[in-house]
């Protein structure tokens, strides 16, 4: 009787054991389990947008856009030139062609012209460092279907197989890096004249062999390849979020990807997912609702006014002007946002003086004021409710109030600001703290007695609250 029971107890621990085993293998959360890692995010847009988006990205507020590809060459127009040219057949266009290229060149052959020899990504690095910005975003490709690295899926239409004959994503991906500063990939999901995108918009998006053969495959590939930590999204618009499969690829991506736990993603999944789904939403072209937003959100814009791709054609009042980048810097910042600011490099891999310029001068205004901009959050209020052109942000203990222009009595009405919760008040960049007085319920500022023109685009008084 007694060799039975312990024959019992062996076999019941035994039985307790492969249980367990069992639950470890099985059942619980492992890196190594496609079943289980999937169970974290489910592919719905609700267990999506659930995820928390990563702290670096809010208190990064800076970032770069770098729009180029074979669409640099002929830098006619904007970065839509294929289809405007071949796709609407845009009279300025097709006089421009008429005017500078023999009868029968195809946009392909501008592709042997993407040269990039003059190409430093340690250069452009360096200027991005010091712009003051935190990540670098990169066009991988966009809608011409050209990627700027050798894609499986590109069909030697990239460039390593025709024109500089170098990874130029690879190469960037590793300066910028190299800077400390967050690296970032835009990617198009439609390609203008891809046959298989073509057929499945033809059938209706009934059939997806652009996506299973081109887009996803391309995508994953990107992540794995070059592990960015955001990825935006776009020409998504013709189709449905279901074409794409968005969610099933935004589930890998948070689940599985080699970046799962830093990526950020914007909200350009397909039609109708814009302001509604992502990580954070990059609504319209240059968004700047100046208004506070609930969820977090990305302003991307350009220097060049009319275009983000390179303009041979442009003139100087077509870029922004520095007080206008600063002006733009602290309305997004205020209401919440992010600003990705775009440059268009030429066809032979040089940043244009103008945009090295512009970046440098927000680089040296943010070596000043950047404690109100840099992981700040929006204050009660926005903007103020009597001076004009002065915006809000707040960090701990201080109010930041952004005044866009010298004050010309050099005392500023602050109506958002009650005396009563002041301590001090500080201009940065000038040493010891700024006199200030009650006025109702409205604080006066005493601004040096400084000449305006020769300061900065923007000056920033830190209000230390008691």
């Amino acid at each position: 009787m007694l060799n039975y029971i312990k024959y019992c107890i062996i076999i019941s621990r035994y039985i307790f054991v492969v249980f367990i085993v069992f639950i470890i293998i099985y059942c619980l959360p492992n890196s190594s389990s496609k079943v289980t890692a999937g169970r974290k995010y489910a592919p719905n847009w609700d267990s999506i947008d659930a995820r928390p988006l990563p702290h670096w990205y809010d208190e990064a507020k800076v970032g770069i856009f770098i729009h180029w590809g074979v669409f640099s060459v002929p830098s006619f127009g904007s970065e839509w030139f294929w289809w405007r040219w071949r796709g609407t057949h845009d009279k300025a266009c097709n006089d421009f062609m008429a005017r500078n290229y023999k009868p029968r060149f195809t946009y392909a052959d501008f592709a042997h012209q993407f040269t990039a020899e003059f190409y430093e990504p340690n250069h452009w690095a360096e200027i991005f460092k010091a712009s003051g910005a935190k990540y670098v975003v990169l066009t991988a490709k966009h809608h011409e279907g050209y990627t700027l690295w050798p894609s499986k899926t590109s069909f030697n239409w990239n460039s390593v197989d025709i024109g500089p004959n170098r990874d130029l994503l690879g190469d960037l991906a590793t300066a910028v890096r190299k800077a400390g500063l967050r690296f970032g990939a835009y990617h198009s999901w439609f390609e203008w004249f891809n046959p298989l995108y073509n057929d499945d918009k033809n059938n209706k998006w009934s059939t997806r062999r652009f996506v299973q053969f081109k887009a996803r495959p391309e995508l994953e590939e990107l992540v794995n390849t070059y592990k960015p930590e955001v990825i935006w999204s776009d020409g998504d618009w013709e189709a449905p979020d279901t074409y794409w499969n968005s969610t099933d690829f935004l589930v890998w991506l948070y689940n599985e990807s080699p970046v799962k736990d830093t990526v950020v993603v914007n909200d350009r999944w397909g039609a109708g997912t814009g302001c509604k789904h992502g990580g954070y939403f990059s609504c319209d072209d240059r968004y700047n609702p100046g208004v506070l937003q609930r969820h977090k959100w990305e302003n991307a814009m350009t220097l060049d006014k009319s275009s983000w791709g390179f303009r041979r054609d442009a003139q100087l009042s077509d870029y922004l002007t520095t007080h206008q980048l600063v002006t733009t810097l602290a309305q997004t910042v205020s209401c919440g946002g992010n600003l990705l600011i775009n440059i268009g490099p030429t066809h032979d891999g040089r940043v244009a003086p103008i945009f090295e310029e512009r970046l440098r001068a927000l680089g040296a205004w943010l070596a000043v004021n950047g404690e109100s901009i840099y992981a700040t959050t929006p204050w009660k209020h926005q903007n103020d409710t009597i001076a004009k052109n002065v915006w809000y942000t707040q960090k701990a203990q201080s109010v930041y109030a952004i005044a866009l222009d010298w004050p010309q009595t050099n005392q500023l009405t602050l109506g958002a600001v009650d005396t009563k919760i002041v301590d001090t008040i500080q201009l940065l960049g000038a040493k010891g703290h700024l006199v200030f007085k009650e006025s109702g319920a409205s604080t006066v500022v005493t601004f040096p007695q400084l000449s305006p023109g020769s300061l900065s685009q923007a000056f920033v008084l830190k209000i230390n609250t008691k």
